[in-house]
């Protein structure tokens, strides 16, 4: 806009100009008109004016296209600094959040390299078994004191059970662990409804067969107890065969052999740990019992030297009142005596002198 303004005002004063200069350079007629003069004088006095007017507006134009080209400069310049500093900041802003994000990822990048590990040592058979051995092993040494319980012991029949829990006046009670991973997860994995039946064919076939072994081997007359505990070291893989194998709990509970998840083999020693401490209560009833006669004894002679206390207490309480009183009559005696009137010889009179003399009783 002021480009225009500047342009329109050029312009115009090269209008003013160029009449000015054409009425210099045209040529003079000779005064004949005295009113012609005038008329010219006049002319260029509007000229002169004209041109001072245009000058006066060129340099107010001048002025005030520098005020705004200085005001348009600042707030060019302030809002070229606010911009900065906003890019500034979302660049921090921007530089944290990948940050966060580069730390999740490298945490995600983590969980999945520990998932593919726990893959690698799940794909393995003896892998999952020395897992699931693990685990148990765990929950039994954290509940139950060093003692009561053995892993891997030898059988008369030279089987070995990863775990007997020793129960006090019983047999032992024993626990192996069992990961039927495979065929569990084949049956997770059944598309069809072909491959879903197959799938639990094979789940049932591996865990009955696990049954099977268990109360074969590790249930022995007199020496172990009438029921085993199979353990399975994942609560999604117990949940998995209770909510879809039911039949395979009935078949086990008819063999005596007792499936647990990690969840149920902790209730179970805790249950055990607690018959254990009823137990020690049982055999220490004895020295419990001398011990709370000892203590009644001892209340008893306690009992007798507060009484004697109390009774030494109450002889001294009567001593007391018996000096208050023998105290009492002293004083009374000696008001007595100084109670006595002589006469001017010096020599008490009878009537004062006999209560004197008289005989004083026992006890005053």
């Amino acid at each position: 806009m002021e480009q225009t303004l500047l342009f329109a005002l050029a312009s115009i004063a090269a209008i003013c100009l160029a009449v000015v200069i054409v009425l210099l350079l045209r040529p003079r007629s000779p005064p004949t008109d005295p009113a012609a003069e005038v008329r010219i004088v006049e002319l260029n006095a509007r000229v002169q004016a004209m041109a001072d007017l245009l000058a006066k507006a060129q340099a107010q134009l001048q002025q005030t296209v520098t005020e705004r080209l200085d005001a348009v400069s600042a707030r060019l310049g302030d809002s070229m600094q606010n911009s900065a500093k906003q890019t500034t900041e979302h660049l921090q802003q921007l530089h944290a959040r990948l940050a966060v994000i580069d730390n999740a990822q490298k945490n995600i990048t983590d969980l999945a390299t520990q998932v593919t590990t726990l893959q690698q040592v799940l794909a393995d058979k003896q892998s999952r078994g020395a897992f699931g051995q693990g685990q148990m092993e765990a929950i039994i040494k954290d509940r139950l004191p060093k003692g009561s319980y053995g892993f891997q012991p030898t059988l008369s029949n030279r089987a070995r059970p990863d775990c007997c829990i020793y129960l006090p006046d019983a047999p032992p009670l024993v626990v192996d662990a069992k990961f039927p991973l495979e065929a569990v997860s084949a049956f997770r994995a059944a598309k069809s409804e072909e491959e879903r039946k197959l799938a639990a064919a094979r789940v049932r076939q591996d865990v009955l067969k696990h049954i099977a072994d268990i109360a074969a081997k590790y249930l022995i007359p007199g020496e172990t107890q009438d029921m085993a505990l199979m353990f399975v070291p994942s609560e999604s893989l117990y949940c998995e065969l209770y909510d879809n194998f039911d039949d395979i709990f009935q078949k086990a509970y008819r063999a005596r052999v007792i499936i647990v998840s990690p969840s149920l083999l902790m209730l179970a020693v805790q249950v055990i740990q607690q018959i254990r401490k009823d137990w020690a209560m049982r055999e220490a009833a004895d020295k419990i019992l001398a011990e709370v006669t000892l203590l009644i004894d001892d209340v008893q002679r306690l009992k007798d030297r507060v009484e004697n206390l109390g009774k030494h207490f109450a002889q001294a309480n009567k001593d007391v009142e018996l000096i208050t009183t023998s105290t009492q009559k002293i004083l009374n005696r000696g008001e007595r005596i100084r109670a006595v009137e002589f006469d001017g010889d010096d020599t008490p009179s009878v009537a004062v002198v006999q209560p004197a003399m008289r005989k004083i009783e026992a006890g005053e």
